[in-house]
């Protein structure tokens, strides 16, 4: 069976602190470069997605130097590269649904940035598709979130509890199954 691994948005511009805040799981990039490495040795299909910001402000704006991807996941060789500029990996270009169906792909890994952002959406639509979906969660990373919202007022949570809480819902609502990096390398070994 054909698993593709899914490299969301493991761009340099994740590295401004300033601009993103505290955040966690420092291991990410290792785990992520590990990854990638089991995949290309069992000739499994990589696909690479990068989120291009509408906002030019932002670190991962086209036309900022915090667009590039980081360096292990730039060497890569792609299978495909997807970009996008909203959460979801299937709304970028080019089609990614269309492209898995083509080469009838229905297993996904998915690792990068941002845990509670992109990561766990485009795992949900996934699971929503009828993907069979794990999440290698040690090879994803988060930052600090807070906002007012309205009838809760100032709400407030860390990486660490927002990584938790993508777990939760991703298994426990059935989008798909965590799972650590080591184990996942482990059973691509094995195919």
């Amino acid at each position: 069976m054909v698993q593709a691994l899914l490299v969301i948005d493991m761009q340099r511009g994740f590295d401004d602190l300033e601009f993103w805040g505290a955040t966690t799981n420092p291991d990410c990039e290792r785990n992520v470069t590990a990854l990638v490495a089991a995949w290309q040795g069992a000739g499994e299909p990589v696909v690479v997605v990068r989120h291009e910001s509408r906002s030019p402000g932002s670190p991962l704006h086209p036309d900022a130097a915090g667009n590039a991807l980081i360096d292990p996941v730039a060497e890569a060789t792609a299978s495909l590269l997807v970009t996008k500029d909203v959460n979801s990996a299937f709304y970028g270009e080019p089609d990614l649904h269309a492209w898995l169906q083509e080469r009838s792909i229905r297993s996904l890994v998915i690792c990068g940035i941002q845990t509670n952002m992109c990561v766990e959406t485009t795992a949900r639509m996934a699971g929503n598709l009828g993907y069979d979906v794990t999440v290698a969660l040690d090879a994803t990373r988060t930052f600090d979130l807070a906002t007012d919202v309205p009838g809760l007022g100032r709400v407030e949570r860390s990486a660490d509890e927002l990584m938790a809480a993508t777990a939760l819902v991703l298994q426990g609502g059935g989008f798909a199954k965590i799972a650590a990096t080591a184990d996942v390398v482990r059973s691509i070994e094995h195919i």
